[in-house]
């Protein structure tokens, strides 16, 4: 027993004094690098420098300091845009690789954001593209003001390995605030090797995930939204310019819209299970600007669904002047393309053919800027075929109409071919409806005197 309590406190003691050389040893890199990093109030004024040239726009910076324990960090508090919806990061967090800061490199092994607002014309109205390479789309000047804040340190070839951020809220152009987490893992270049995004506390569950495939300049997405899904592919293709071109298509199945529409905090126009096929396209020299040019391209198909806040037939009855209610389907389908552009995203919806056992319908409709301009032939099967259903105006307070001598062309329709109703007479209602009132905008001419009407 005494043989065995000197062999343990023997181990032990090698255990301790090679714990207390490891310490030792951090402790002194750790003063070699504290030599090499400036004082607290120096890096304050640096980084609300840096970010004021670099941004085009006033930045305050609350503190900024570094913590010791657990691990050393630096510590950005409380930094804000002076600009009238301010850009807010309420605390970010970098853990810098200490060997890299010796050696007078800047790489970041983790970034922890806790607490931002990114209002999107903010962000916009900044001197520099969101997500520009400092010296590339930004200006002949775009580099310096980092270079002049790095002071004499380089960047590594993965400045920053990993982001965390949590509780970040994007409000879009219109004000609609949503709230996410997420978190992304960098390869060289900036490019993610694993990326995850998601809505907190949202169910059903609402997230997206990128899986770099390899060295390659391809992602598997996976998508989970209004209790479906939608995967699929992503690639980067560089250009011989330099300038970058991601496409991709991804398969939506068995997603329910209300569902999806809430999950981004917007009132739902339509309730169903949605499944189709989606492409997608953007360009640009930076991540940024393929954000801001993203171009999505979807072929849709819905089974029983519902039009909410509208009743179609309500609508073709009265000649637009009422349309309260709801309008059940049976079938809905069509295709939606989706810009981005510098005004916010443009939605057009085309091919829409929608039908039930009372009616049916078939149009198109543009909505931009949270305008609506839409064109719609509606086919009653009991009543009235063929009717020209126009919709413009803000979508909150959207304004129905019906074209002058429409109801009549239609009405003409079901009396050429009685009995065929949503088809063949539908159609020659429909055109005869536009021959009499080709343009509903213009007056009809003042007739000549002592002329017959």
């Amino acid at each position: 027993n005494g043989c065995n309590r000197i062999f343990f406190m023997t181990r032990t003691g090698k255990w301790v004094v090679g714990l207390g050389v490891a310490l030792g040893l951090a402790g002194l890199l750790w003063v070699g690098v504290a030599r090499q990093v400036p004082p607290d109030e120096v890096l304050a004024s640096r980084a609300a420098t840096g970010l004021e040239a670099a941004l085009g726009v006033k930045v305050t910076v609350g503190a900024l300091h570094w913590r010791l324990l657990p691990v050393p960090a630096l510590v950005l508090q409380d930094v804000a845009t002076a600009q009238p919806q301010a850009l807010v990061l309420k605390e970010l967090v970098l853990y810098p690789n200490l060997l890299a800061l010796w050696q007078r490199q800047l790489k970041i092994d983790r970034a922890e954001l806790h607490g931002a607002v990114l209002p999107q014309l903010s962000l916009r109205a900044l001197g520099v593209t969101p997500g520009s390479v400092p010296g590339k789309g930004a200006g002949d000047n775009a580099g310096k003001p980092l270079e002049n804040a790095l002071a004499g340190f380089s960047l590594g070839d993965i400045p920053l390995a990993r982001l965390v951020f949590r509780n970040v809220t994007w409000v879009s152009r219109s004000g609609i605030a949503v709230v996410y987490d997420g978190e992304v893992d960098f390869d060289a270049a900036w490019r993610p090797r694993q990326a995850q995004l998601q809505r907190p506390g949202f169910t059903p569950a609402t997230d997206l995930t990128l899986t770099r495939q390899g060295q390659e300049d391809r992602w598997a997405i996976r998508v989970n939204v209004g209790g479906g899904t939608a995967h699929g592919e992503a690639q980067l293709h560089t250009r011989a310019n330099g300038r970058l071109h991601l496409d991709g298509q991804l398969k939506p199945e068995g997603v329910e819209v209300a569902s999806a529409m809430a999950a981004i905090n917007r009132r739902p126009l339509l309730q169903g299970l949605a499944s189709g096929q989606t492409r997608l396209s953007a360009h640009g020299d930076n991540a940024g600007e393929l954000a801001q040019s993203l171009h999505t391209q979807t072929v849709f198909t819905l089974g029983r669904a519902t039009l909410l806040r509208f009743d179609l037939d309500k609508a073709v009855r009265s000649a637009g002047q009422e349309h309260s209610g709801q309008t059940v389907l049976d079938a809905v389908s069509g295709q939606l393309d989706t810009q981005n552009t510098p005004q916010g995203m443009v939605l057009e919806f085309t091919g829409i053919k929608a039908a039930s056992g009372v009616l049916s319908a078939q149009g198109q409709a543009r909505i931009a800027n949270r305008q609506v301009e839409a064109e719609f032939a509606v086919d009653l099967v009991q009543g009235v075929v063929g009717v020209p259903l126009r919709l413009s105006g803000p979508l909150d307070q959207v304004k129905v109409s019906v074209p002058a001598g429409a109801v009549a062309g239609a009405l003409v329709g079901t009396a050429v071919l009685p009995g065929v109703g949503t088809a063949i007479g539908a159609r020659i209602g429909a055109t005869l409806g536009k021959m009499f009132s080709p343009d509903t905008d213009r007056q009809a001419p003042a007739t000549r005197p002592g002329k017959a009407p």
